[in-house]
């Protein structure tokens, strides 16, 4: 089980930062469908190079050995980046097709979170 749970947590965490590392380059260089995607959403140009920032420093924390209470931070950034981004593209009204990939970061996010081993953990709970 133990074994199962680690293959589960990388995985899940190299395609979670594969994503947010790309995306937060993408948004990072201020391609023109990027900035009319914000746009559209309703959101100013700027907020793209916040969150390119914001998306490649977490995978940074979250990659790195230690610092527990970093990588809880980061992931509640990538949670609520993921859904306040779902939920953006639901309210713009946008077909499904737009709202996938972030809800792909989102599911990653969990799994990520939810299969880190213990020493990547704040507080280990036993039962």
């Amino acid at each position: 089980m133990e074994k199962r749970n680690k293959i589960i947590y990388w995985i899940s965490t190299l395609w979670l930062a594969l994503g947010m590392v790309s995306t937060g380059i993408v948004q990072l260089s201020g391609i023109k469908e990027e900035t009319e995607m914000m746009a559209h959403l309703g959101y100013p140009a700027y907020f793209l190079t916040i969150i390119g920032v914001w998306k490649i420093l977490g995978v940074i924390a979250v990659l790195i050995p230690k610092f527990t209470i970093l990588k809880e931070w980061a992931y509640a950034g990538f949670f609520f980046a993921m859904s306040g981004a779902i939920f953006s593209h639901f309210a713009a009204h946008d077909p499904v097709k737009d709202i996938l990939p972030a809800l792909l970061l989102l599911v990653l996010t969990l799994v990520s979170w939810y299969f880190r081993p213990a020493n990547r953990k704040t507080i280990t709970v036993t039962s």
